[in-house]
């Protein structure tokens, strides 16, 4: 496996939504266990796995979406990001409280890591899984106001703005950029501390303590 990138110092623009999840959303939802452990080993292959039990806010329906470049409907969360990275467009994914509750299983984050996702904004996370988000060089964020989670719409474009000035306790500007040519300016919340935040910029926590 080649270290994931350290982040460009660039803001992340126009992110297409791969999913927004709706109720509840374990690490056993994003990351299914049983027959798929066998691949652990094995990134690129258990990551086919993806948002398999994630229900779609869209749709009801669980581990499928849209593709909004190929505008295809039903297709499997995986199978998308994969054609995301394919084409050099990040995506993020967006939960409900307590998004990656559960057990602490790291695929979890890999996975959204290693298919090409920048960031999770969620009502709420459960904290290990936040972490795990840190320490892969996701970028956790959660709404200042839980009520925007419904203005996130499945075509929106997102864009995460000032992440050079990301700092501790400091809020995150976030643009909904909706299909209709209408932007939306939200604010988003954040729990990094000034060391995770050069997880961040390294590219995962296993890339920082590397150059240290």
């Amino acid at each position: 496996l080649e270290p994931f990138r350290a982040w460009d110092g660039k803001d992340y623009e126009r992110l297409a939504v791969l999913v927004k999840a709706k109720g509840k959303c374990t690490t056993d939802h994003i990351s299914p266990a049983g027959p798929w452990l066998k691949y652990r080993g094995h990134l690129d292959k258990i990551s086919d796995n993806m948002f398999l039990g994630a229900v779609n806010a869209f749709t009801g329906e669980a581990g499928k979406g849209l593709d909004v470049l190929s505008n295809d409907r039903g297709v499997n969360l995986s199978k998308i990001a994969r054609h995301y990275k394919q084409e050099g467009l990040g995506w993020v994914a967006v939960g409900d409280e307590n998004y990656g509750e559960g057990s602490s299983r790291e695929h979890a984050a890999m996975e959204p890591r290693y298919l090409g996702g920048k960031a999770v904004i969620a009502r709420s996370f459960a904290r290990i899984h936040e972490t795990n988000l840190k320490k892969q060089g996701m970028l956790p964020l959660t709404f200042a106001n839980p009520k925007d989670y419904e203005k996130i719409r499945e075509t929106d474009r997102i864009s995460i703005l000032g992440l050079n000035d990301l700092a501790p306790g400091k809020a995150v500007r976030v643009v909904l950029h909706h299909a209709d040519g209408k932007d939306e300016t939200i604010e988003c919340r954040h729990s990094y501390s000034a060391e995770q935040i050069s997880w961040f910029k390294a590219g995962s926590a296993l890339n920082y303590m590397k150059k240290k």
